[in-house]
């Protein structure tokens, strides 16, 4: 009556399976999966999404007692074989927004794992893959992340001049920050220049304001600037961080969130650094309040999108799947509107609210189109970043010395990130039953985040 009968609903420590090759041949394997995880991990993949691809690469050669181990700076991947196990490791030693080739090498794991390509061609495609040119060149980078802020400005409630403003700001950090990244300044302190800065625009907008007497709701400094924290926030890999958290891979995600709240902090250093500034030399310092300026709604949904397609544009996204995030873009904003001026969500539900609706539409659509979840949402999302929340704080802090206000405000700013996280990583969850059933491969990884008893 006591005693169970059935065998453990979680296998635990699993018999090695021997694949019958070669040793040169698992080796050429182990080469080709690791050279093709630290590339995905490079490129801004999830721990666990990596994992999956890595198992059924490997699978498809024959490889099935592959273990793959990925922390914040190194993969390393071992396979069992008898008395003589082969372990290889590497260390990640870059990381950037590189959509397109991260879903070539998707779709090559994925070509691997069904066996449509030789060991042989999958190396060269590999090589082919990580040698190949930008699908776009760095100006149109450019100018894409103008047009990011430029939609962030609409999507604020701005006009068309701070619109353009903003789009000039962001370009002008843009080229700054290009320039400072070849002569080898660490990542802190170019977050630090760049808000620093959008925040002087904003200031020098302010002085001409009250200087030739113009409205104050013609160029609004906290749209200038917030318009430009938002593109300096949306590289920074807020959704892969909370992805591997809640996959079951803390280390990882401890990491990846430290480095995001590092560089959230070089943003505030740089927006308290000029207001101090300002008003040390006495530029009169003050916001404007959004209720007080008049966008339309269609205008404010339709720079959401402009927003998405234009960062998706900025991290070298393929042509068709830019095409698919201009309306998941759409569609985060006006939930964000929704939720805010029809339901009074407060902004963190808000944000979540909109965040799910981008999981859900993202989970969706994109093995539809040959594109990996992360690319969709993380676009998605980035209409919804908390840019006026932080610089709102640290006016708070410099303009009435309030810092206990400040730090609230902070941690509302806080608040809007992890729900971001939290709705698109549960929209994906809800998104699953939409796309195929997964492999063996993927629902081996996942054990790791039920966390279910034996």
């Amino acid at each position: 009556m006591v005693k169970g009968e059935d065998p453990p609903t979680v296998p635990i420590a699993l018999p090695k399976l021997r694949s019958g090759l070669a040793a040169d041949v698992e080796r050429s394997v182990l080469d080709l999966v690791l050279r093709t995880g630290e590339a995905m991990i490079a490129t801004g993949a999830p721990v666990a999404d990596v994992t999956a691809a890595l198992l059924r690469m490997a699978a498809g050669f024959g490889v099935t007692s592959c273990q793959v181990d990925i922390t914040f700076i190194s993969i390393m991947v071992s396979i069992d074989r008898d008395d003589d196990p082969i372990t290889k490791l590497r260390v990640i030693n870059v990381r950037t927004s590189d959509y397109s080739r991260l879903a070539d090498m998707f779709d090559l794991a994925d070509d691997a794992g069904e066996g449509k390509v030789t060991l042989d061609e999958a190396h060269r495609r590999l090589d082919e893959i990580l040698s190949a040119p930008h699908p776009y060149r760095r100006w149109i980078v450019t100018l894409a992340l103008g047009l990011m802020a430029a939609g962030v400005a609409l999507l604020l409630n701005g006009g068309p001049v701070v619109a353009a403003v903003a789009a000039v700001t962001s370009m002008i950090i843009d080229r700054t920050l290009r320039t400072l990244r070849r002569k080898g300044l660490p990542y802190l302190f170019q977050q630090i220049v760049g808000a620093g800065i959008a925040t002087l625009i904003g200031l020098v907008a302010l002085w001409l304001t009250d200087r030739f007497d113009w409205p104050p709701t013609l160029l609004p400094p906290s749209l200038i600037v917030a318009s430009g924290i938002v593109v300096l926030l949306a590289g920074l890999s807020l959704v892969g961080a909370a992805e591997d958290a809640i996959a079951g891979y803390p280390l990882t995600a401890a990491a990846r969130s430290y480095e995001v709240a590092l560089y959230t902090v070089g943003l505030v250093i740089g927006i308290a650094a000029v207001l101090e500034f300002g008003q040390r030399f006495g530029v009169p310092l003050r916001i404007t309040d959004s209720s007080t300026l008049s966008s339309p709604t269609t205008v404010q949904v339709i720079g959401g999108g402009f927003i998405a397609a234009a960062w998706a544009s900025a991290s070298y996204t393929r042509a068709k799947t830019i095409l698919v995030v201009l309306p998941i873009g759409m569609l985060s904003a006006g939930t964000l509107l929704f939720a805010r001026q029809v339901l009074e969500l407060t902004p963190a539900m808000a944000a979540f609210l909109a965040a799910l609706m981008v999981g859900l539409a993202s989970g969706a659509v994109s093995e539809r189109i040959g594109s990996p979840n992360l690319v969709i949402s993380v676009c998605g999302i980035t209409p919804l970043l908390p840019g006026l929340a932080i610089y709102n704080a640290m006016f708070t802090m410099v303009e009435s010395n309030d810092v206990v206000g400040g730090a609230g405000m902070l941690i509302g700013a806080l608040g809007v990130a992890l729900a971001l996280a939290a709705g698109v990583t549960l929209g994906e969850f809800f998104a699953t039953p939409l796309r195929s059933e997964m492999d063996r491969w993927q629902r081996r990884v996942q054990r790791r985040a039920r966390g279910a008893r034996t």
